[in-house]
């Protein structure tokens, strides 16, 4: 007998040995990390995200979970939890009892550690699985605290769905942290382990107050509440907000986060929630007005222009429409930005004094080489001319061919590396690649990028780095000359400018002071608008996400009724400030054709900004030299338009072409300059050089160059015109121009390629 009971001794210590140098110390478990939620700056939750397993768990100290909270949970589930170890003896036989009368396991017997054992090793619950959470729950409570314990087991209990814990709960279904739950709130949530499917509150309210008045019973039975405070619990109405997405607002903001977070700390964005309410609903239903149009996606980005901060995020009119591809994202997608880029090329020209203000440019037909021996001829939007036209008439009606004209004197490789230093990273080829196509959106940017660069020329240069968390301090770099930016900001915030191409009283005009730019892709596939207040920065985009085209939808009628929604929303309560004024410039009153100060006989004249130091030469009265491609046509274009006749407006007089000598016979024959004329009576007849050539289906003559001098005549029945035009070989070295670059394996993709010249305002 005596040496039973030394065996039996034996085996106890080794036991006891075994489970404390085989214990776990609960206090060191990492936390849960498979959800982060998310919210806004005032603290108001946006969503959750969760991770592959779809758990979501929020782990915080036990001093930040409200003490009635810990009352509640250990009067529903281990009422001595202060008075035994890892097993409760008498509660272990009443469940032993439970068992062999009704053949299961009724009320456990389960403590606090027992639960805690199984939540981090599930085992089924049969007598062997009790006796692996027994010896699990000895090994915690070796070297484990019973405030460690609890705090292990409040941060991982089930409740409810894919909830664990008592933070997520609480932050789930009552919008409140569980520092802050009251005693109603706590007993409704300490009943939801006890059946988690049967008792959450969202689903299941009146299974789980019922079992809540019984919470309620046990803390008032052990002293710990009075009558009256289980009385005001009882009768206190409760509400559970539904948890099965998880996302209240901005999913394409927060799914754009959760990689860059590595806390499963609550995450505070700058995003504004009823401000980003009221954008996506305003995606919705622009983007549903224009459906007719083959209209199915659209973005918006809102930021903050004094903070950087992104106050909305709008990635998709819906992000959990499948059918619709809403789970992608708008503000990040690479879309062709069609003329929203050129507002920064001016600028750079203007800062580099390749034009100034009141510079006249000439807006008619011309043909630029581009590689492979092609010929590229920017059109308008509209398919027509203006002739001379100032700086801003050009930006503010987005004309092409004074745009791209300015950006060959300019130069492409300048232009690409200070849209590289605004922060378009994904134009990340040569400058070669790109060519003159460039300032009319021949790339691919995202939205979220466009907007950078417009909120730093809100900014005048002074660029900081917009941002979805909030942040303390704020790199600043200086880009370009505030003074040319703020002359850019009155341009694209003049109303009278783009009457032109957008007529009185359009989206784009607002009650109060805006700098505002539209841009159309080739084919009508992506439209824009971005625009700026002294306060906010506003990015739109309205396209298809599978690429294909809308049916004539332009900036103006696409991305710009939304823009305007937007703006209107932002500005209600308070008008901004007025744009600065450009230091070092003085206003000055020129002709509108000449750039100069008006001599007599000026048909329009027009005020408008000048450096200090060009004021002198303004005033000097000479006509600024256009060259002989724009003289040639002033002076066809003043005489037929004084005659009202037939006049050849493509190619004009006194044009240079070059052509590809190296190509083959081929390949030169593809080289086609297309006839166009103006003012006639009935059909064109062409001929070149005497030679009748032939017209295509619309009516439309199409010349194939050859090298020499020669005349190109158009005549109708009553009338005809002439034009000498000059074809060159091409230069070894020739300067660069618009590249295509076709779609790999001819597919389409959801990000816009180059598939043809851009051309659109």
């Amino acid at each position: 007998m005596q040496i039973f009971f030394r065996t039996v001794t034996a085996l106890c210590a080794l036991l006891l040995t075994v489970c404390y140098f085989g214990g776990r110390n609960v206090a060191t478990l990492p936390n849960r990390h498979e959800g982060v939620t998310f919210v806004d700056r005032d603290g108001s939750p946006l969503g959750t995200i969760l991770a592959s397993d779809s758990a979501h768990a929020e782990a915080v100290p036990l001093d930040r979970i409200a003490p009635v909270m810990q009352q509640a949970i250990l009067a529903a589930e281990d009422a001595r939890f202060y008075d035994h170890n890892a097993v409760d003896i008498l509660g272990l036989l009443r469940a032993a009892r439970e068992f062999f009368v009704y053949g299961e396991f009724e009320s456990g017997g389960s403590t606090i550690a027992m639960q805690l054992a199984r939540l981090l090793h599930p085992s089924p619950s049969t007598i062997r699985g009790k006796l692996i959470q027994i010896f699990d729950a000895e090994r915690i409570a070796m070297r484990s605290t019973h405030r460690a314990i609890l705090s292990a087991y409040l941060n991982r209990a089930p409740m409810g769905g894919n909830l664990y814990g008592v933070e997520a709960a609480s932050r789930t279904y009552f919008d409140t942290p569980a520092r802050d739950l009251d005693l109603a709130q706590a007993t409704l949530l300490a009943s939801i382990p006890n059946d988690p499917p049967g008792l959450a509150p969202d689903e299941h309210m009146r299974a789980a107050r019922a079992r809540a008045r019984y919470v309620l019973d046990r803390m008032l039975a052990l002293g710990e509440i009075t009558d009256a405070q289980a009385r005001r619990a009882r009768d206190e109405r409760l509400s559970a907000a539904r948890h099965d997405s998880g996302i209240v607002a901005a999913a394409h903001a927060l799914f754009y986060l959760f990689p860059q977070v590595t806390s499963s700390e609550r995450v505070r964005t700058t995003i504004d929630r009823g401000l980003q309410r009221f954008v996506q609903a305003q995606v919705q239903t622009v983007v549903a007005t224009l459906g007719p149009r083959h209209v199915t996606d659209g973005a918006a980005l809102v930021v903050d222009n004094h903070t950087g901060d992104v106050l909305a995020y709008v990635g998709s009119p819906d992000y959990f429409s499948d059918a619709a591809l809403g789970r992608n994202d708008g503000v990040q997608a690479l879309r062709q930005p069609g003329s929203s880029l050129k507002p920064f090329m001016y600028e750079l020209a203007l800062e580099r004094h390749v034009i100034r203000a009141t510079t006249i440019l000439p807006d008619v037909p011309s043909s630029f080489a581009i590689p492979g021996g092609k010929l590229y001829q920017p059109a308008d939007y509209s398919g027509t001319f203006n002739g001379p036209v100032r700086v801003r008439f050009a930006l503010a009606n987005s004309l092409n061919v004074p745009a791209v004209r300015t950006l060959s004197m300019l130069g492409t490789h300048a232009f690409l590396h200070r849209l590289h230093r605004l922060g378009f990273a994904e134009l990340n080829k040569p400058a070669s690649f790109y060519g003159l196509g460039l300032t009319l959106g021949g790339g691919e940017v995202s939205l979220w990028d466009n907007v950078q660069a417009y909120v730093t020329m809100a900014r005048q240069g002074d660029a900081i780095p917009i941002h979805l968390l909030p942040q303390t301090t704020l790199p600043h770099v200086q880009i370009g000359d505030p003074a040319t930016w703020a002359l850019v900001t009155d341009m694209l915030a003049d109303d009278n400018a783009r009457v032109y191409s957008f007529g009185r009283h359009s989206v784009l005009d607002e009650p109060f002071p805006a700098a505002v730019k539209t841009g159309t892709s080739s084919d009508f596939r992506d439209t824009w608008t971005i625009g700026f207040s002294r306060d906010y920065t506003v990015g739109v985009w309205v396209g298809n996400f599978d690429g294909s085209a809308m049916h004539d939808v332009s900036g103006v009628t696409g991305a710009g009724p939304l823009w305007n929604r937007i703006m209107l929303h932002l500005h209600e309560r308070r008008s901004p400030p007025p744009f600065p004024k450009p230091q070092g410039f003085a206003r000055v009153t020129i002709c509108a054709t000449t750039g100069h100060a008006p001599l007599p006989g000026c048909r329009s004249i027009v005020r408008e900004w000048a450096r200090y130091s060009d004021v002198a030469d303004i005033e000097r009265r000479e006509p600024e030299r256009l060259g002989a491609e724009y003289n040639g046509w002033l002076a066809t274009q003043g005489q037929d338009l004084a005659a009202g006749g037939l006049r050849i407006v493509s190619p004009s007089q006194g044009s240079l072409f070059y052509q590809n000598a190296t190509a083959d016979a081929v390949q030169r024959q593809a080289q086609q300059l297309p006839l166009r004329a103006a003012g006639a009576h009935g059909t064109v007849r062409w001929s070149v050089d005497g030679k009748r050539l032939p017209l295509d289906a619309d009516g439309h003559a199409f010349w194939p160059v050859e090298l020499g001098t020669h005349v190109i005549v158009a005549k109708d029945r009553t009338q005809s015109d002439r034009v000498a035009i000059r074809v060159v070989p091409e230069p070894r070295l020739a300067r660069p121009g618009f590249s295509l670059r076709p779609l790999p394996g001819g597919e389409r993709s959801p990000r816009s390629s180059a598939r043809s010249l851009p051309h659109k305002k």
